[in-house]
């Protein structure tokens, strides 16, 4: 079997460490989740140890019987640099899909190629997310700071549910905030408007985390 291949990780700075670990010594482990050329020329990815020298496939297998069951989705209407960020935080989190709306084509750079490991599925328009939503009886939470939003820190998110953010900048769409079951706020405390739209996402899928995932004593 045929590697994938070793995309570089890429950093805001330049400055790229060397990750992963190098060819393994002999004798190579056996098994169907390891891939040949990788236990020869080493495994660069940016993959968590227990998955080194797993071929990609393996990967997604393996966290397809793991994953949550909340959703992520953002509105792409300005080809949004923060969208790669919010991809990398939802494989982070174990995200149960990934939704695009709008623009296809988004800003891969942030997501430091997590985006090969989550099933990220486009949507058109706002419209064809929420009737996908409401066909797998999926709350839509927003997320955004409008008024009358509820906070999000007093909020028991649902277990299912799609965690839907707007774009840097304008927030969600109007019809977005109207087919929303609940638009909740992030509190905050100094002079700034608002907050990243990729560190409002962290946010709110640790606050999905936080209530609903099975966390372990220690790491």
């Amino acid at each position: 079997m045929s590697s994938e291949t070793q995309e570089p990780v890429q950093y805001d700075d330049g400055y790229a460490p060397e990750v992963g670990v190098g060819p393994h010594p002999a004798p190579w482990p056996e098994g169907a989740p390891y891939d040949p050329e990788l236990l020869a020329h080493g495994d660069r990815r940016n993959v968590a140890d227990r998955y080194r020298y797993w071929t990609r496939e393996a990967i997604i297998a393996d966290l397809d019987t793991r994953r949550h069951d909340f959703h992520v989705a953002v509105e792409n209407w300005g080809h949004d640099f923060n969208i790669g960020s919010v991809v990398r935080t939802a494989n982070a989190f174990l995200a149960k899909e990934i939704h695009i709306v709008g623009r296809r084509r988004w800003n891969r750079r942030g997501a430091m190629v997590t985006d090969r490991y989550q099933h990220v599925r486009h949507h058109p328009d706002t419209g064809s997310l929420t009737a996908w939503a409401a066909a797998g009886e999926l709350p839509i939470i927003g997320i955004d700071n409008l008024p009358g939003a509820v906070p999000l820190e007093r909020t028991a998110l649902p277990r299912r549910c799609v965690l839907l953010f707007g774009q840097e900048g304008p927030g969600l769409t109007e019809e977005a905030r109207a087919r929303a079951a609940v638009v909740c706020s992030i509190a905050q405390f100094g002079s700034t408007r608002s907050i990243n739209a990729g560190a409002a996402a962290a946010i709110a899928m640790h606050a999905w985390i936080q209530r609903h995932a099975d966390v372990p004593p220690t790491l």
